[in-house]
């Protein structure tokens, strides 16, 4: 049989633009899991309040979530409103990544409930490290304020005295008697509005620390957190970060 060179070379076309083809074919290696059923993840943030930390990294199974360290005073994920977790049991893990440090690693398991939203704090010093873990009970208003909480983590090695939190604009306290290490529940709060907050002794007008220029976006929900250490007036702080 006669075989056309015109066939051939057509053939030989073919098959070089199959090889091409072959050859630069991609293939998608996913490493992070789709979330598709949320009711089968929660949702967590970290705060670090411990005094003294610096470079620290949470593990959560064995795995690394946070990209850049967290210090003293930061929150994790820095934007956003929280990283997905596997509900059930896990294994958390807050440690120093330097060799030398003198942080001990905090160790802890948490049961967390599908589609629910959590805040772990980490407390106390870097030799003492502790942490809480709370749900964030998240309802957004159906007007136009924001809502607010208080979270109670300055450290002292005496005992500490209850506070409240002292509102400017409204001219009364918003949060009374707080022991330390509890997190309060959510109150409503006027948005759109800069205010100056104290934190105070219970009862007193004596203040321990001020955060200025408060201002809270409508619908959102922020945790103010009285941290640092309590003996020390210019270490013992007013911070706050938005949950959702």
């Amino acid at each position: 049989m006669k075989v056309n060179n015109k066939h051939i070379l057509g053939l030989g076309v073919l098959l070089l633009t199959g090889i091409v083809l072959v050859s630069c074919e991609k293939t998608f290696d996913e490493k992070i899991a789709l979330q598709t059923d949320l009711s089968a993840n929660s949702v967590a943030q970290v705060y670090v309040a411990t005094v003294g930390a610096s470079r620290n990294y949470v593990y959560v199974d064995g795995k690394p979530q946070n990209g850049a360290a967290l210090t003293s005073g930061s929150v994790f994920p820095g934007t956003g409103y929280g990283f997905f977790v596997p509900a059930g049991q896990r294994a958390f893990l807050v440690r120093d990544t330097l060799s030398t440090t003198t942080q001990v690693p905090l160790s802890f398991a948490n049961v967390l409930g599908g589609g629910k939203n959590y805040t772990i704090f980490t407390y106390d010093t870097i030799t003492a490290v502790k942490q809480k873990t709370v749900e964030t009970m998240i309802t957004i208003p159906a007007d136009t304020t924001c809502r607010i909480r208080f979270a109670h983590f300055a450290y002292s090695p005496i005992l500490m005295p209850n506070v409240d939190i002292y509102s400017f604009k409204r001219m009364a306290n918003v949060f009374t008697n707080i022991n330390p290490t509890v997190v309060s529940g959510y109150i409503p709060f006027a948005s759109r509005l800069s205010d100056t907050l104290q934190v105070r002794e219970t009862g007193t007008s004596n203040v321990l620390a001020q955060l200025n220029g408060f201002f809270g976006t409508e619908k959102r929900s922020y945790t103010l957190v009285y941290r640092g250490s309590h003996r020390g007036p210019t270490a013992r702080f007013l911070s706050s970060f938005v949950n959702y």
